[in-house]
């Protein structure tokens, strides 16, 4: 397999919060969506991966280059979105295309002005006076227009209304039916990703928790309702964690589909990527 970004015990330490060790291997021509809550660590790694945070690291390569020695050739190949725009609010998208029309070697003036025109955004309009939606838009337009191999994206879908919302989503994952094309997004709208995303990474407390593919998760985990005597019939190994309910007791596990074939009359259910972290971020893990 090929990966598109590569990292190894990549750390941060600040005052109150460290992103530790961590290491993950992002295959070429997917959508590997990053999930965690608020202070998690999914900006700093991002930022990290982008130079704009001074990490320490083992190893980060893009397309197996180091990123230290090859990085003004390796940004050429990045298109990165955050959750609001990093330009002169007093421009226009034609200004804009002037000065990244300098910047970018490969940038497309005709595949920028089709996205304008996609997206019903004015040429000569300050940036000031367009709405998030357009705002955004005008970022992803951006981003389709100088050839990037990767797709960076830092919640960059939340604060968009639904149909937006929808509209991008189908553009990110067109732009990964290249195979030479991959997206690293990091939402907490995880609900995008269902819809979306090939791998789940989840981050916990500044740890990589897991990366799995989200077929993997989608077939493994399972949630079963019911009470407190389930935890002592259920093997341990295949318990993820528990919470404690009112009247009941809901757990996540693994292994579902083995579970089922043993206690079919069992109801167990798919969670989603919300409730698989809520879990692993509230639940019980030691079973007594």
């Amino acid at each position: 397999m090929d990966f598109a970004i590569e990292i190894e015990h990549l750390t941060k330490v600040f005052k109150d919060f460290s992103l530790n060790h961590v290491s993950l291997k992002i295959p070429k021509g997917t959508v590997v969506g990053i999930i965690g809550e608020n202070g998690a660590g999914k900006s700093t790694l991002i930022q990290s991966i982008l130079g704009i945070v001074d990490s320490q690291y083992d190893k980060l390569t893009y397309f197996g280059k180091d990123f230290k020695q090859n990085e003004k050739n390796i940004k050429e190949d990045l298109a990165v979105i955050f959750d609001t725009t990093h330009y002169d609010l007093e421009l226009t998208p034609r200004w804009i295309e002037r000065i990244l029309s300098r910047t970018f070697q490969n940038w497309n003036h005709e595949l920028y002005q089709s996205y304008l025109q996609k997206f019903e955004l004015p040429y000569d309009k300050k940036i000031k006076l367009f709405s998030r939606g357009m705002k955004m838009k005008l970022e992803f337009a951006i981003a389709f227009s100088h050839d990037a191999k990767i797709l960076i994206l830092d919640e960059a879908t939340s604060g968009l209304d639904p149909i937006i919302r929808d509209e991008i989503l189908n553009l990110i994952r067109a732009f990964t039916e290249d195979e030479n094309h991959t997206v690293l997004i990091s939402s907490h709208i995880t609900s995008d990703l269902d819809k979306i995303a090939d791998y789940i990474v989840y981050l916990y407390k500044g740890k990589c928790i897991f990366m799995q593919t989200y077929d993997e998760m989608n077939e493994n985990y399972g949630i079963i309702h019911g009470t407190k005597d389930l935890l002592n019939t259920l093997s341990q190994d295949d318990i993820v964690a528990y919470i404690q309910e009112p009247y009941s007791i809901s757990i996540l596990v693994k292994n579902r589909q083995q579970i089922q074939s043993v206690f079919q009359d069992l109801e167990i259910t798919r969670p989603t990527i919300e409730e698989i972290m809520l879990f692993y971020a509230k639940g019980v893990k030691e079973i007594c």
